[in-house]
């Protein structure tokens, strides 16, 4: 087999030259669109989840101003007007609801009188040794509460939005470098075409290069659709359709965020752990508010009525339409006192059920703490790790591209197979993804601190400098 021409040695570095450009250019591309930090803030007034918290805290405000009713008189009125028969009896029945309390002289006469009555009645408590202020404290702490869950939930909707948002910039680095090497083996195939046609290299060179062109092709399929997931996944926090988002990466392909002293971690500043305190504070106020139900109650009470009836004083019927409006009226006022005396057993249950549900509560807190500080500790270690390896990946790119040179040097030579350039030319292609991620992955990194901090702003204004 003879060695190829200059010519055509010629035709092989250029299809690498071309390649090479193919891949920088795609590689270098950086198309406009919403930025991570317009990504977020979209996130955080569409998403819906937001808007179900919100109505959440809306429902508790008002819980609190149900609560502060409380404080105010109940004023019932009624007004009655029937028509029945006028036999009376004397004796006792216990409290029902069936049978009507009538008494009077016994007497069977079953003809039928008018009977009236209005009335109002007053009542309120004069005092309630604290049970309306605990009640409406513990619906202020339902509103804290919600409040928190707000903090919380947008927090969470921050975090996934900005993480998403990374998730699409790495998918597309990954695709540019798959379609760059795509690029590169179609200009290789046409000038190793070339050279078998010219009988200087093996037909099976060719066969190799259209193997290594349909796997970086699949490489790139896989890459594409990794974008349309990763972009999906973005669009449901952005409330648009996946084709309609433009992402601009802004400094996160150029730039490493920058080096800063470990930053001081308070587990109470997190919105997980201060909605965990939110619910604490909850559980205690309906504590309070349970342990000043076992006490007197003390009604002060007013009734103004009046009645009408078809029946006169010596039992004889009226007749006619006496009875139909009130002809004798009354009043009163009074203080009504009532005291459960045998709810002291279950009161004393609730109290002490509620009372371990504040300590479950409080001990969920150091839970949260503790998985809070355990995450932080892990993403100060990832950055650092991450950092290591943006600084190594140029050296590795460096190192394949020499690879590339060599192999098509020895290959254009005659000296090496076509298995040593396609070697080089994947190790190549996966340098240069591991550089683009590389990157991006200090970024994820940086998120991940700020994240278990409890606070991204820190991430996004790096981001947007």
């Amino acid at each position: 087999m003879r060695p190829p021409s200059r010519r055509q040695r010629g035709g092989l570095t250029a299809a690498l030259i071309c390649g090479l450009a193919a891949a920088c250019e795609l590689l270098a591309q950086s198309p406009g669109g919403i930025t991570i930090s317009q990504a977020v803030e979209g996130a955080v007034r569409a998403y819906p989840s937001m808007r179900v918290t919100q109505e959440q805290m809306t429902a508790a405000a008002a819980g609190i101003r149900l609560a502060q009713t409380a404080y105010l008189p109940s004023v019932d009125a009624l007004v009655q007007v029937n028509r029945a028969s006028r036999n009376t009896f004397y004796g006792m029945l216990l409290p029902q609801t069936v049978i009507p309390g009538v008494d009077g002289a016994a007497a069977s006469n079953f003809g039928s009188v008018w009977d009236t009555g209005v009335g109002v009645l007053v009542t309120w408590q004069p005092f309630d040794f604290g049970l309306r202020a605990a009640s409406v404290a513990a619906a202020t702490a339902a509103r804290e509460r919600a409040q928190a869950a707000l903090d919380r939930t947008q927090y969470d909707v921050s975090v996934a939005t900005a993480d998403s948002f990374l998730t699409v910039i790495a998918a597309q680095q990954t695709a540019e470098a798959a379609r760059a090497s795509v690029a590169s083996w179609q200009a290789l195939q046409k000038s190793i075409h070339a050279l078998v046609a010219a009988q200087l290299r093996a037909g099976a060179d060719e066969s190799r290069a259209a193997a290594e062109l349909a796997a970086a092709q699949t490489q790139q399929s896989q890459a594409e659709e990794a974008i349309d997931v990763a972009r999906a996944t973005l669009a449901q926090f952005l409330g648009d359709r996946p084709s309609e988002l433009t992402l601009n990466p802004g400094r996160l392909l150029s730039q490493l965020p920058p080096a800063f002293a470990e930053p001081a971690f308070a587990a109470a500043a997190h919105p997980l752990a201060a909605e965990q305190t939110a619910v604490i504070a909850q559980a205690k106020a309906q504590l309070g508010a349970l342990e000043r139900t076992y006490y007197p109650r003390f009604l002060a009470q007013g009734v103004a009525a009046g009645r009408g009836t078809g029946i006169g004083a010596d039992g004889a019927r009226l007749g006619g339409l006496n009875g139909l409006a009130p002809s004798v009226p009354n009043y009163g006022l009074g203080l009504t006192v009532t005291f459960p005396v045998m709810d002291k057993f279950a009161v004393r249950e609730r109290e002490a059920m509620q009372a371990a549900d504040v300590r479950a509560e409080q001990a969920q807190y150091s839970v949260i703490a503790s998985k809070l500080q355990a995450q932080f500790d892990t993403a100060i270690a990832m950055l650092a790790g991450a950092r290591r390896v943006a600084a190594n990946t140029p050296v590795e790119v460096s190192s394949a591209q020499a690879a590339v040179d060599q192999a098509a040097a020895q290959y254009r030579s005659g000296l090496a197979p076509i298995d040593n350039l396609a070697q080089a030319q994947r190790l190549l292609a996966q340098a240069r993804i591991d550089d683009a991620l590389a990157r991006l992955n200090v970024w994820r990194a940086r998120l991940q601190v700020e994240t278990a901090r409890g606070d991204i702003q820190p991430f996004l204004a790096e981001a947007a400098q």
